[in-house]
């Protein structure tokens, strides 16, 4: 078994895909805030397979600001990390090394801006998830956020994402070096929109005539990605060193799926992402519509019925006849309807893909993580389609049956009366409504204000205490009663194995 560093990359390989290109050669020219999981997975990926094809302007500098141990782990093995890509018919494993250097924020904040500021920096990327964008429901910075707040105070060292990357902007525009893209690749509905808001916020709150330039010598592109990533463990780390011989403190496992869809609007030029199977499109909007309405569409509207139903992972979900026929019959028949054309994706197609990555026991999703942030997630991926629906007169039983598999699950026991532990940011306000409105789903949408329409909706009112009635029946009686047939055309096995596959875009699948 052999540690992995540059040293031990020959040796490396005889097991393991690993990197033959000249890394001393990569051009720090990206800065990404936030590598975890995801990110090792996902972007650095692409920029991995960039620099094996040539490309070695486009390295990385990672940068953290809440997790010092992911420094740890990479500073003893010279930023190089395995990613296994796994699925039911086998495993991969590849080491990727785009990434030059990495710097923890929490203790060198002056690195992290130096870093940002340097004249080779010409895009910054971010996987610092949602919360951490502090922007408000008014689409506005959260000024009296303390983190914000002290940065303010001491703009020179600062600890949150908008205080370094305004702290460096403001450097470059001193010394005459211009601004850079700052690329959002967290799933927000508009990624973009958010970003600039919360910088030029934060520098309008330090300096006008700064957040004036940022306004002008900033882009902030709206992307969308997707690739399930589980968590990392140490059983992973000793999968890595059994099957692959090589001790990684650091690996990340992930499914055959990969995708990235990406606004062309980059202020400092950008890496040939076509050339590495990314979408660069002029409108992210529709990809990310079809990929939110679809793929966590079914993440949200089958975690809270499965768990009821006493299920525990997304693979032990679509193995039960019933609760599979109700995802694809949701997807296909009330949710694909609905979305716009997108060129060159067919929603019959993307929905094969979806069903065949919940298929892959091998990176299966746990419902307790799907079912987390339901005040969140429902009213972002399950009541526009439904209110889409009723507005068009569309039949929408499933749609109407995974709110109410909501509903009951935030009563806090399943239907044996064993508790739930429900993780929410709303519980406390949500779950005695849901208790004292039992199969009354009305004080519940009367909580709820993005529900308003539905609330109105009289006949919905009472296709929803219809659900709610049946779900004490039994989830497999309730979804039996709403499905409109046996079950709808058999899904193919979209998703096959092999090393980082790209999406097909003119018919969705992989290749």
């Amino acid at each position: 078994m052999l540690p992995l560093s540059d040293t031990t990359l020959r040796r490396v390989s005889r097991r393991v895909d690993v990197p033959r290109y000249d890394r001393s050669r990569l051009v720090p020219s990206i800065v990404h805030l936030g590598v975890g999981g995801f990110h090792r997975a996902h972007q650095a990926v692409y920029l991995d397979d960039l620099a094996r094809r040539g490309a070695t302007a486009w390295g990385e500098v990672g940068v953290g600001l809440r997790s010092p141990g992911v420094r740890s782990a990479l500073s003893g093995q010279d930023s190089l990390f395995t990613v296994v890509q796994r699925d039911s018919d086998g495993a991969s494993a590849r080491v990727v090394g785009a990434m030059c250097d990495y710097v923890y924020g929490g203790d060198e904040p002056q690195r992290v801006v130096e870093r940002l500021a340097d004249e080779r920096t010409r895009i910054v990327t971010m996987t610092i998830t949602g919360d951490a964008y502090r922007v408000g429901a008014d689409g506005t910075l959260d000024h009296t956020d303390p983190e914000v707040a002290r940065d303010l105070a001491d703009p020179g060292s600062p600890r949150t994402w908008v205080g370094h990357l305004t702290e460096a902007l403001a450097r470059r525009r001193q010394a005459g070096d211009g601004g850079f893209t700052v690329l959002s690749c967290d799933n927000l509905a508009d990624s973009g929109a958010t970003t600039r808001a919360a910088l030029v916020g934060y520098a309008r709150l330090r300096d006008e005539t700064l957040a004036r330039w940022i306004e002008r010598h900033v882009s902030f592109p709206d992307s969308m990605v997707d690739r399930i990533t589980p968590g990392s463990d140490d059983a992973l780390r000793d999968l890595v060193a059994r099957e692959y011989g090589v001790r990684d403190r650091l690996p990340v496992a992930t499914e055959p799926f990969t995708q990235w869809v990406v606004e062309d609007d980059f202020c400092q030029g950008r890496p040939p992402l076509e050339d590495v199977g990314v979408q660069v499109v002029g409108d992210v909007a529709p990809y990310k519509l079809v990929k939110t309405r679809l793929l966590n569409g079914a993440h949200t509207a089958m975690a809270y019925l499965a768990w009821l139903a006493g299920h525990r992972t997304s693979a032990e979900t679509v193995a039960d006849p019933v609760l599979r026929a109700f995802v694809v019959q949701l997807l296909r028949d009330e949710v694909a309807p609905l979305l716009p054309r997108v060129p060159g994706m067919d929603a019959d197609a993307y929905v094969d893909t979806v069903m065949a990555r919940l298929d892959n026991v091998a990176v299966a999703d746990p419902l307790a993580r799907l079912c987390r942030r339901g005040s969140t997630k429902v009213p972002a991926y399950v009541l526009p389609s439904l209110v889409e629906a009723r507005a068009q007169g569309r039949p929408s039983p499933l749609l109407t049956l995974a709110v109410a598999g909501w509903f009951r699950y935030l009563q806090g026991t399943d239907l044996e009366g064993a508790p739930i532990e429900v993780t929410d940011a709303r519980l406390e306000a949500l779950q005695p409504v849901a208790l004292r409105g039992g199969t009354d789903p009305r004080p519940l949408l009367d909580a709820m204000g993005a529900a308003a329409d539905l609330r109105a909706d009289g006949a919905l009112v009472q296709d929803l205490t219809s659900a709610l009635q049946d779900l004490e029946l039994g989830v497999r009686t309730a979804v039996r009663r709403r499905l409109s047939g046996p079950s709808t055309r058999p899904t193919t096995r979209a998703v096959t194995a092999g090393a980082h596959p790209r999406l097909d875009i003119r018919a969705g699948l992989i290749s």
